[in-house]
């Protein structure tokens, strides 16, 4: 006797959630994760979602690989929670995933594109060209050491011949920016170039019309400027950088008095 149609259709499907599931756990063994985090519970009300915040919208359940860095409550432990991160085609190229740097309590946080081809072999964000520009414009302009600032991307990895990163890379690393910026809470962010404006934003304006005019990220300001690395192909725009630097320092004088 012929099955039900109806019966296959459940077995191929049940088969399919199947497959996700170990797929999903051998991306988790890759990533050195051996435990699936269990959702946290609100005011002691299991039945309530977990608090939310720039990451509220991720589910910490089977099917996501964000609820470790969801629940993480220092950059140390979203660190560790990142792991040694395969959750985007760029790891098998990259020699160090850059994760950010600087204080972790500062009260500006500098947001650029990705790391490029010195900060893949240091590990650390802005250590090239691009880099010293921007050690300058902290400390030789805003008249602040570099250490006080956090300095980080939208993404972790270098892509292929520094090109811009694709959307699903995008989406794959952005929450982690995302808990970043929750974890630090600057008074101010001061974001880099056309690809990180216009993440935070989720705006497709361009940059000339972005720069110089203060936005609000969740609840926090954002500068818009251009890129060091623009600036090092258009030098002449340093003049305009530094009407948009000299708004951040005085809004910070603001916030501060």
């Amino acid at each position: 006797m012929a099955e039900p149609a109806g019966s296959t259709d459940a077995r191929e499907e049940l088969m399919t959630l199947a497959a996700t599931v170990r797929n999903h756990l051998q991306r988790k063994a890759a990533a050195g994760i051996r435990a699936i985090p269990k959702r946290r519970a609100a005011h002691g009300n299991s039945d309530q979602p977990a608090a939310s915040g720039p990451l509220g919208g991720l589910d910490d359940n089977l099917f996501s690989d964000y609820g470790e860095a969801r629940a993480a409550d220092s950059l140390e432990t979203l660190r560790a929670a990142i792991g040694d991160c395969r959750r985007c085609k760029l790891w098998p190229g990259r020699t160090h995933l850059v994760f950010g740097v600087g204080n972790p309590r500062a009260e500006i946080m500098f947001v650029g594109e990705g790391p490029g081809r010195d900060e893949d072999l240091q590990g650390e964000p802005f250590v090239g060209r691009a880099g010293q520009l921007l050690t300058d414009i902290i400390t030789k302009g805003m008249k602040l050491r570099r250490e006080d600032i956090y300095i980080a991307n939208v993404i972790k990895c270098r892509p292929p011949e520094n090109r811009n990163p694709e959307p699903d890379e995008v989406e794959s690393c952005e929450p982690f920016l995302k808990k970043q910026i929750e974890l630090i809470r600057p008074r101010i962010i001061v974001g880099l170039g056309k690809f990180a404006v216009q993440t935070l934003l989720q705006s497709k304006v361009p940059i000339t019309r972005l720069r110089g005019i203060w936005h609000e990220y969740h609840g926090i300001k954002l500068m818009p400027t251009f890129h060091p690395a623009y600036l090092l192909r258009n030098p002449g725009d340093k003049k305009l950088v530094w009407e948009d630097i000299q708004k951040v320092l005085e809004e910070l004088k603001t916030a501060s008095a």
